[in-house]
């Protein structure tokens, strides 16, 4: 009689520890990082540097702090620039940060790679950012962000 008394106080405590760990682990969304824009940055014949403006809401009641972010531009299917940026930001709890970073690109070699589909008159290149914002959390250490866009090859 005394082993069912041993193994259900075994499983009543388990129980309890599992039901205290599961108050005490945060509840945390996955924040949303975005690409608001890409611009020329000016450059030389070799490199051209490109500003990419990011922003992150944060939907969680705790700020985030990220600490890096790393970054790759892909343009007409081709990789060309990429960057990093270690300054470190806080985004607010329930509060969104806007941000840019420079990042550098061999425009030359891209162009050449780039000259095939410029030359077929098309009215936008497609693009694609991506990288890895650190997070400086016990339970989330990095963001992974992809996003897709064109620019416009016609003066306006």
């Amino acid at each position: 009689m005394r082993k069912p008394l041993w193994l259900m106080s075994c499983w009543l405590g388990w129980s309890l520890c599992l039901s205290a760990c599961s108050l005490l682990a945060p509840k945390f969304e996955q924040p949303t990082l975005s690409v608001v824009g890409i611009e020329l940055a000016g450059g030389n014949l070799l490199q051209q540097n490109f500003r990419v403006k990011f922003n992150i809401q944060n939907p969680n009641d705790r700020a985030i702090p990220v600490s890096g972010l790393h970054v790759t531009l892909d343009v007409g299917g081709e990789h060309i620039a990429q960057g990093q940026n270690d300054h470190a930001f806080v985004v607010p709890a329930l509060g969104t940060v806007d941000f840019d970073m420079l990042i550098s690109a061999n425009v030359g070699l891209a162009l050449l790679k780039l000259a095939d589909r410029m030359d077929q008159h098309a009215d936008s290149l497609e693009y694609q950012v991506s990288g890895m914002a650190n997070i400086d959390l016990p339970y989330l250490r990095a963001l992974p962000f992809h996003q897709s866009g064109s620019f416009s090859l016609k003066g306006h």
